[in-house]
């Protein structure tokens, strides 16, 4: 049975977005008080403007940190386990749902596409005092897939 080679494909800000668009499973990684890493399995998209949105709550950790040390990173995973994936650090910033909560709704658009009543979904993220982390991209890494080395496959 011949073996799966590893794969780093170099990609720019365009490649990047259109290979995270249609997944949505990452792990986003930020940082606690006392310097370690925190991370947190979430789902999540992109924007409009090429950010990485996450919706959650205030009261997480990852917000709360995301807040103080806004330096986070995200690996974007494919729903196979062994497909690609890419790991993205960027600068964050958290808008909580008070009074605009159109970026929820931009959110929710890019994620999953028209909702049956955006009115009802506006009062629910008020309702529900949600947040949500936006990720500007300032560094990533090739588009990998895991396997062996090309020498001892």
């Amino acid at each position: 049975m011949a073996r799966k080679i590893a794969t780093n494909t170099p990609v720019g800000i365009r490649e990047l977005l259109d290979f995270v668009r249609p997944r949505h499973r990452m792990i986003l990684m930020t940082q606690r008080d006392d310097g370690t890493p925190q991370a947190s399995p979430v789902t999540g998209g992109v924007d409009d403007s090429g950010r990485i949105v996450i919706a959650t709550y205030p009261q997480r950790a990852k917000t709360r940190n995301a807040r103080i040390r806004p330096e986070v990173g995200v690996v974007v995973l494919s729903d196979d386990w062994n497909d690609a994936w890419v790991q993205i650090d960027g600068t964050a910033e958290v808008i909580d749902a008070g009074d605009d909560v159109e970026p929820f709704v931009e959110y929710f658009r890019n994620i999953a596409g028209e909702h049956s009543d955006w009115d009802e979904y506006r009062q629910a993220m008020r309702h529900q005092g949600k947040s949500l982390i936006r990720i500007t991209p300032t560094r990533w890494g090739p588009v990998a897939t895991g396997g062996f080395p090309p020498e001892p496959a």
